[in-house]
């Protein structure tokens, strides 16, 4: 599979694993490469984003509809197979799904879940939804999409960013937000949830759990619940919604991200 990856290499490395950021639902690699990647190289370490097929300038495009959460998996996989060192994973969202399920097969150095699907997946989620937008959801059941969930400049605001990010930016972030499968999210609820035990079991490596105060997708209930799955405490950042590496405060959770793994030696 032809994936998108974009890639920062730092000028003065520091000894530790490259960084592999995995995005979530309706996003790309466009999403770190905004400001994680220049940064985290910036601080000595090497950093790579991919979209999974079917997402930003990957392909698969037009079959994104179709799409499961193994397909995602599996592109992780790929892109992880082409790095000398299993890396350290960072996946927001459903790209925190995504890693937590490569985790049951395959070993990585670290894991960072940001605002994760969490263990009981994303049922409750569903039901916010239903309560703040039932126009919306319905019209996502109707066509079987994702994209009526987030598909106006306001229902994007809303779902992913902070009330103060300027309008110019959310209209900026809104315009390069795309279609998701809607057979992933029916995974996401129901058949493809986490198994934390089975990757404590299988793989064990250090997990850090880290959300936001403000988020509508994922509360800060939920990431605690990951974070007891992991049996770790989490970092929930206050006045920050669900997209932590594009809000205010993102150099924040960057800085936090960066300070673990340079403690993990």
């Amino acid at each position: 599979m032809q994936l998108e990856v974009l890639s920062h290499v730092p000028v003065a490395p520091v000894s530790a694993p490259p960084v592999l950021f995995v995005h979530g639902a309706w996003h790309g690699a466009w999403c770190w490469a905004e400001h994680f990647l220049p940064y985290f190289a910036d601080q000595g370490l090497s950093a790579h984003a991919l979209s999974f097929r079917g997402h930003g300038h990957s392909a698969g495009a037009p079959r994104v509809r179709g799409l499961r959460i193994g397909h995602y998996v599996a592109d992780l996989a790929q892109m992880a197979a082409t790095l000398p060192v299993p890396p350290i994973l960072v996946g927001h969202s459903m790209g925190g799904l995504v890693v937590q399920k490569y985790l049951e097969r395959h070993p990585a150095r670290a894991a960072v879940l940001l605002a994760s699907v969490p263990p009981h997946g994303a049922l409750p989620t569903t039901l916010r939804i239903i309560g703040r937008h039932p126009g919306p959801f319905l019209r996502a059941n109707v066509t079987t999409r994702l994209w009526p969930i987030v598909g106006t400049t306001a229902l994007a605001h809303d779902a992913l960013f902070s009330a103060t990010l300027p309008a110019a930016t959310v209209q900026a972030y809104a315009n390069q937000i795309q279609d998701e499968s809607y057979l992933a999210y029916l995974e996401m609820v129901a058949t493809a949830r986490p198994r934390p035990r089975l990757v404590r079991a299988r793989h064990p490596l250090p997990v850090l759990v880290l959300g936001g105060a403000n988020d509508h997708i994922f509360t800060p209930a939920e990431i605690r619940q990951t974070a007891r799955a992991y049996a770790t405490q989490p970092t929930i950042f206050p006045d920050m919604a669900h997209d932590m590496m594009l809000e205010p405060g993102w150099q924040q959770v960057a800085d936090t991200i960066i300070a673990w793994i340079k403690g993990l030696a």
